[in-house]
């Protein structure tokens, strides 16, 4: 089985990771983040180890996510992509770009906690990933959602799993960089209402992106 579409599509998942992570959602995260992961680093090479180990746990959660949601557009056969189907996916997609434009509120919230980890070598490091993107993952709910209601409609199990895998990746860019390079994590800048720009920019995709379906399926009928 091989993954689906064309190489566009990852890289626009790792650019909208890479957005994604600039949100109020997650870049204040960022900061405490590399300060655990890198408190027992005692060299650049094993800071972006670790960091890259933590990002692959997150990245693993998010591929069971693909997988899911891939699974679930298998299942479901002919139906993922009837014409009807476009039409309720733009419209999902499009609800979840509005939650980002903050015109209204999508309640999720998880009672999921991060372990506490005595030691922290890459196996627990991976896990802390793991369950951090169980935690985040709420959050995240309209980016997210987003991809995964697109992908219920493509019905490729890898390709699910490698796209959201690749939108982790980019999540975690900004911090595997900065787990290597200690001068990039203190030029950051301050966490402010630029993110909210990003935020509602992320949320014009999204809005544009529902359009682009409801359109398709419209023109399926």
């Amino acid at each position: 089985m091989n993954p689906s579409g064309s190489p566009v599509d990852y890289i626009f998942a790792f650019l909208g990771g890479v957005m994604v992570s600039f949100t109020p959602c997650v870049y204040p995260l960022i900061p405490v983040s590399v300060s655990y992961i890198s408190a027992k680093s005692d060299s650049r090479f094993k800071g972006f180890i670790l960091s890259l180990i933590y990002v692959s746990g997150i990245a693993f959660t998010y591929s069971i996510l693909g997988l899911i949601a891939s699974l679930t557009g298998k299942f479901f056969g002919s139906i993922s992509s009837h014409p009807l189907t476009y039409l309720v996916v733009g419209a999902i997609i499009a609800i979840f770009g509005f939650s980002m434009l903050d015109l209204f509120n999508i309640p999720f919230t998880t009672k999921v906690s991060p372990p506490t980890l005595k030691k922290r070598n890459y196996f627990s490091i991976f896990l802390l990933g793991i369950t951090s993107g169980l935690i985040v993952s709420p959050c995240l709910t309209p980016a997210l959602g987003a991809i995964l209601a697109y992908l219920a409609t493509r019905k490729n199990i890898v390709y699910g799993m490698s796209l959201l895998a690749v939108f982790a990746y980019g999540m975690g860019l900004v911090l595997v960089l900065s787990g290597a390079f200690a001068g990039i994590l203190a030029n950051l800048p301050k966490s402010g209402k630029w993110m909210v720009y990003i935020k509602r920019a992320a949320g014009i995709l999204l809005v544009f992106m529902g359009i682009y379906f409801i359109y398709t399926g419209i023109r399926r009928f």
